[in-house]
């Protein structure tokens, strides 16, 4: 899926007031496994850094806007 398209991709993972959780990790990484690029948003009141969650759920950071981020499978390590 090319960048232009990430637009038409419905949100399926939402992060709330309680944060990144690691149950919110696992679940981002079982997404991961079914569908790729995983969109994912977050409250206005929630502090998220994009590269930190990409990070804790081994995944790859595709794009960020405002509050949104889509993430893809990491890249296998040569």
């Amino acid at each position: 899926m090319k960048g232009d398209s990430f637009h038409t991709l419905k949100p399926t993972v939402w992060i709330g007031k309680q944060g990144c959780t690691g149950a919110l990790i696992e679940e981002i990484r079982v997404q991961l496994k079914t569908r790729s690029p995983v969109k994912i948003k977050w409250l206005r009141n929630c502090e998220i850094d994009p590269e930190d969650v990409a990070l804790r759920a081994g995944a790859r950071l595709l794009q960020v806007r405002g509050r949104t981020m889509i993430l893809g499978e990491a890249r296998p390590k040569p």
